[in-house]
């Protein structure tokens, strides 16, 4: 198992965490970004990061691996990739463990689309790239138990939320890292005068 050292270097080494004034998808406002996808763009990276995590579930006997579109897909993928295949008495044999995602219809809910489906009570690992407030995850585990599934243990390669979700089942990530966020009313950075800035977008949002 890599040190916590040695992960954070590949994330360091791609330009993958940065500072300023971000807006995250949950709407909170934090002076640091963590851009999994560019660490994740690098095939090598990208498989010793989904090795180093799927170590942690490997005896969970994990027969599937579902994440949310679109941070989770890589890492979903490389994590399913290094899991056993034995464990999963639903894989195609030599095809590995079943890396599924869910992703948003026109409505915006969560939905498991694609022809992608689960076996009564099979047992999943819900994978994500980062933990803010957990709701891609919560989401991703409600559609999972609603098609039938078995989430049994949920994974992330980082969290940022201190250790303060709860997500009912065994859950850890690779990297705990507590990066401070706020409600944009409490926001310092926007009382500073700066705007935030919405990664992955040109959207920026001026400061109230």
């Amino acid at each position: 198992m890599p040190s916590k050292d040695e992960l954070l270097n590949i994330f360091e080494t791609a330009g993958a965490i940065r500072h300023g004034h971000f807006e995250l998808s949950s709407g909170l406002h934090s002076g640091m970004y963590v851009q999994c996808a560019l660490a994740l763009q690098y095939p090598r990276f990208a498989e010793r990061l989904g090795t180093a995590l799927a170590a942690i579930f490997v005896d969970a006997g994990i027969e599937a691996v579902v994440s949310p579109a679109m941070g989770g897909l890589i890492v979903g993928q490389e994590v399913a990739r290094a899991l056993p295949e034995a464990n999963s008495k639903h894989a195609l044999q030599g095809g590995g463990v079943p890396a599924l995602f869910v992703e948003r219809d026109a409505s915006g809910k969560m939905a498991m689309r694609r022809g992608f489906s689960l076996n009564p009570e099979q047992r999943v690992l819900v994978v994500e790239d980062v933990w803010t407030t957990g709701g891609s995850t919560q989401e991703a585990m409600k559609v999972v138990q609603e098609v039938g599934g078995n989430v049994v243990a949920a994974g992330a390669l980082i969290d940022r939320s201190g250790g303060k979700i709860n997500f009912g089942v065994k859950a850890q990530a690779l990297i705990r890292l507590p990066i401070e966020s706020y409600r944009r009313e409490d926001c310092p950075l926007c009382r500073e005068g700066s705007a935030a800035i919405k990664p992955g977008s040109r959207f920026v949002r001026g400061a109230p």
